[in-house]
């Protein structure tokens, strides 16, 4: 499974310290595909920011992702939501994630892990947003990883 590998691989340049489930949820945009597999990871790296988004964008190219349409289908697609309480505005990288707020299949795993971490723009809980979310895509938790999976 594409998630496996991708957390497997975050640690060759860090430390997972707390997995989300596996939330299946329904694709955004006007592209007919199938359902996305989504979780969030929390993270301890030593690299900067702009260096850790290298090698997210390493990891998605060597799991087969390709770029041709926007909001299309995909193997991987790993971003920085927060980095701390970090906020970053260059061109190449924004954090937090510009869109983060408005998604909740970014906010439910990120609730799951962290309900109560505070953003650094909003001033509120990530709980809180998700209970605010005019985001009405359907999502549902279907598993989890395992932590022997990623041995």
């Amino acid at each position: 499974m594409y998630l496996e590998r991708a957390v497997a691989s975050l640690e060759e340049f860090g430390h997972v310290s707390l997995l989300s489930s596996i939330f299946e949820t329904e694709p955004m945009g006007n592209v007919t595909q199938s359902d996305f597999y989504n979780m969030a990871a929390e993270f301890e790296t030593d690299y900067a920011p702009a260096s850790l988004m290298n090698k997210l964008l390493e990891i998605e190219l060597r799991l087969g992702r390709e770029r041709y349409t926007k909001w299309g289908p995909r193997t991987i697609d790993m971003d920085i939501i927060f980095y701390n309480d970090l906020i970053m505005n260059d061109s190449g990288l924004k954090i937090p994630h510009p869109h983060y707020a408005e998604r909740n299949f970014v906010l439910a795993p990120i609730s799951e892990i962290v309900p109560n971490k505070i953003c650094p723009i909003r001033g509120v809980t990530i709980k809180e947003l998700l209970d605010l979310s005019p985001d009405s895509h359907r999502f549902q938790t279907i598993g989890r990883i395992s932590e022997t999976n990623l041995v």
